[in-house]
């Protein structure tokens, strides 16, 4: 049920958004630095992260990029301030996107205040502006998918202090915490969730790939991307590997096994390895057949 759920929203992002046109921004050649924290990590080193659907989006729209990765897990405002300069500033990028708040507010007592936090945001901002840096800022995304959650009425605030910064530090901004409440809201009106489901998450904090696809567009957005342009965009992400990792399961006796070890042994594969390739081969034909 959760996988349809997510595919159906997958399907909701790609296909509806309307976008007033802005003037591109990024331009061939730059770079652009992803500081952040675990939704970051992941964002970059995974093929269907958000920050990887942005290299691929701006690559189908004629704009090609270097990423500049710079998400740790588990980092606040005070850790990515101390490394600013080591992962950001030192690799002389064009632009910098900034996802921090998350972990300042959901560790609780080993979080960061929410005076130290816009301490610590502006002084990145600042920073990286003397440096010739120009700054989009993302608002952090929920912590739960349930903006009733205590966490996310604390987060709220935080995030309003980033709204008001872009304006008063003249940055970009994309307003993930907004795009992903708006999200969620279209999603429970064409097919509310079980309860204990996720639709853009895999643990209401960490993105499953619908939760990528949002954020993705919304920096895009952000960026000045109009609706063509994202649906170009879509349509390159629709064909990027790895974004869905089916499997098989299968229920067998310990003779089968025996069986198949020894066709395994015979190919030097070990038997889940055998399967694998065995159900991969069973999908793309019939892939294949439907295309016909």
């Amino acid at each position: 049920m959760q996988i349809h759920l997510q595919l159906a929203v997958v399907a909701s992002l790609m296909f509806t958004c309307h976008i007033v046109r802005a003037q591109i921004p990024v331009k061939s050649g730059d770079k652009i630095a992803f500081l952040g924290d675990s939704i970051t990590e992941a964002g970059q080193g995974n093929p269907g992260g958000y920050v990887q659907l942005i290299g691929s989006a701006l690559a189908a729209n004629g704009v090609q990029i270097s990423i500049i990765g710079a998400g740790i897990s588990g980092h606040k405002s005070n850790q990515m301030l101390e490394r600013l300069e080591r992962d950001v500033i030192s690799k002389k990028p064009q632009w910098m996107t900034l996802s921090c708040g998350v972990n300042d507010v959901w560790h609780g007592e080993n979080g960061i205040p929410l005076a130290d936090y816009k301490s610590n945001i502006t002084k990145i901002v600042d920073q990286c502006q003397k440096a010739g840096i120009k700054v989009m800022i993302l608002t952090s995304t929920m912590i739960t998918e349930d903006q009733a959650n205590p966490n996310n009425q604390k987060l709220a605030v935080y995030n309003e202090f980033l709204r008001k910064l872009v304006i008063e530090k003249n940055c970009l901004l994309a307003d993930l915490n907004a795009e992903m409440q708006s999200a969620l809201a279209d999603a429970a009106k064409s097919q509310p969730k079980p309860a204990g489901e996720n639709v853009l998450t895999t643990d209401g904090v960490h993105m499953a790939f619908a939760g990528d696809v949002m954020m993705a567009v919304g920096v895009l957005k952000g960026f000045g991307l109009d609706a063509a342009e994202i649906a170009k965009a879509q349509e390159a992400w629709l064909d990027v590997p790895g974004t869905y990792n089916a499997s098989a399961q299968n229920s067998l006796t310990q003779r089968q096994v025996s069986v198949l070890a020894k066709l395994a042994a015979a190919r030097h594969l070990s038997v889940d390895k055998l399967i694998q390739e065995e159900f991969t081969k069973m999908v793309m034909s019939l892939l294949k057949s439907s295309s016909r």
